[in-house]
């Protein structure tokens, strides 16, 4: 199904970049169309805002802002909810697409390296499977894409890259 040449390093290695960058391009095109992104901001200040202040009754005690924030809980539950619902959205349209194009990587790239990088301590070549080079490569590209379009990025399989929003 996919060409014998794609599953030896160098092309296997651009081969799986390239499909981290697509399922992430298309991961953060569905974010920008199902998202409202300033309405999320928007409920991301106001969850902000609610625990600096829960923080801060805990650590000072102050009995009054700790009422006030018990008050505000129902409302934060609601908006992180919210917040939950517009993600998974994404999510399901993405899962079942993605688990069978990962059954059909990973039979394909079964027991191969796909990616080669030289050892950090002993200087040797380090043979990378299938699994671990996708999720170096989703992970980064996932974390540029969403810097740069400024959407939250669902990775690969659902998974958030870190130090997004």
């Amino acid at each position: 199904m996919l060409p014998e040449s794609l599953r030896n390093p160098p092309y296997s290695t651009l081969f799986v970049i390239a499909i981290a960058f697509s399922i992430s391009l298309a991961t953060t095109l569905l974010n920008r169309r199902f998202m409202n992104k300033e309405q999320t901001d928007a409920w991301q200040q106001e969850i902000n805002k609610w625990n600096t202040d829960k923080n801060l009754a805990k650590r000072t005690g102050d009995k009054k802002l700790l009422a006030k924030v018990k008050k505000q809980e129902p409302r934060i539950l609601q908006l992180q909810s919210k917040m939950f619902s517009q993600r998974m959205k994404t999510f399901l349209i993405t899962f079942i697409p993605l688990i069978a194009l990962w059954q059909v990587l990973i039979g394909f790239f079964q027991n191969t390296p796909v990616a080669r990088l030289p050892g950090i301590y002993s200087g040797q070549i380090l043979d990378l499977p299938f699994f671990y080079w996708y999720l170096i490569c989703s992970f980064l590209v996932g974390t540029i894409l969403s810097r740069i379009t400024g959407v939250q990025m669902e990775m690969g399989l659902g998974t958030t890259a870190p130090g997004t929003k």
